[in-house]
């Protein structure tokens, strides 16, 4: 049988969220065509794929196999657009990839490092850069590709596709303000004393936008230029953070909490630019990487509550 490749993007992100329903947000579809999606690679396999359950799904043995050669089908892709596109474009013409703050953190390092190993003869300039600045620099063909959050690219003329869930959670010291929590909402979360990115960043101005001129007074106990160090500062019970979830490591001992608010939920879009009035080779390899980044990435997940709203504890 003949696999569509975004089918295969689908299915992996359904096996990694353990949610149809999650799986179609992370590709922008609707939960009806996801569906139809994966009961059409079920009948052309065969075989169940998932086991459908209350709390979501989990993959049968044929469904993992599946995932696991579909990483590799992904991963071998990127590699092949890597090896063409050295006969298509100049080394002393360097790819321009524009970033947000979050995407910069994990996803783009992950996607450069493949992707230049891959393909030596070419570079990558990147710069980090808010949606709406880079939205003009991709139409007036000054960049490739950009990272964007869909909510400030919806009205945009590019061509764009999903890429990956970046939506925003609270952390904060592993036993502490958090513990027992699950979600709560941001005028909560501001109660406490927080610690957050400096004043400029892309983040604190994007979350201070959609909070608008009603935002609650916070207590920032510092600000910092780094999301790393931001994330290490909750983590070691300095204040609560809000950060996007993929840039929380997945095994740092800390709580992480939903935010309830709408704007807490958003989505990174990959753009492509105008330049040339088309995409080079070398555009279309670098954009399998980041996509192949967007998918292996390990997503922390928050802790789930028992019934008496405590998270389970465990040993060692």
């Amino acid at each position: 049988m003949r696999y569509d490749l975004d089918d295969l993007r689908l299915f992996l992100h359904i096996v990694t969220e353990g949610s149809i329903t999650a799986g179609a947000h992370r590709m922008h579809l609707s939960l009806p065509s996801a569906s139809a999606r994966v009961r059409s690679l079920e009948h052309h396999a065969g075989v169940p794929l998932l086991i459908r359950g209350r709390r979501g799904v989990r993959p049968t043995p044929a469904g993992a196999t599946l995932a696991r050669h579909a990483r590799d089908v992904l991963a071998q892709t990127a590699r092949l657009e890597s090896a063409v596109a050295s006969y298509t474009r100049s080394p002393t013409a360097p790819l321009t990839l524009l970033v947000g703050g979050s995407a910069m953190h994990r996803l783009v390092p992950q996607a450069l490092i493949s992707f230049l190993r891959a393909h030596p003869d070419i570079d990558v300039t990147v710069s980090e850069s808010r949606t709406p600045q880079t939205v003009r620099m991709l139409a007036d063909g000054e960049a490739d590709l950009g990272v964007v959050l869909d909510d400030e690219a919806r009205e945009c003329r590019l061509r764009t596709e999903p890429l990956g869930d970046d939506s925003l959670v609270v952390i904060g010291q592993a036993g502490g303000i958090l513990a027992g929590r699950t979600a709560l909402p941001y005028g909560e979360v501001a109660e406490h004393p927080l610690v957050g990115l400096n004043a400029d960043s892309s983040l604190r101005r994007w979350i201070e936008k959609h909070l608008g001129p009603h935002a609650p007074v916070v207590r920032h106990r510092t600000t910092v230029a780094d999301l790393s160090v931001l994330i290490s500062l909750a983590t070691a019970g300095v204040g609560l953070a809000v950060v996007p979830r993929r840039a929380v490591d997945p095994h740092l001992p800390l709580d992480i909490c939903e935010l309830e608010d709408p704007w807490a939920r958003r989505h990174h879009l990959l753009a492509w630019g105008a330049k040339d009035g088309a995409a080079s080779t070398a555009t279309a390899a670098l954009a399998e990487h980041l996509r192949t980044a967007a998918l292996s990435a390990p997503v922390a997940r928050s802790a789930p509550a028992n019934s008496d709203g405590q998270r389970p504890v465990h040993d060692g």
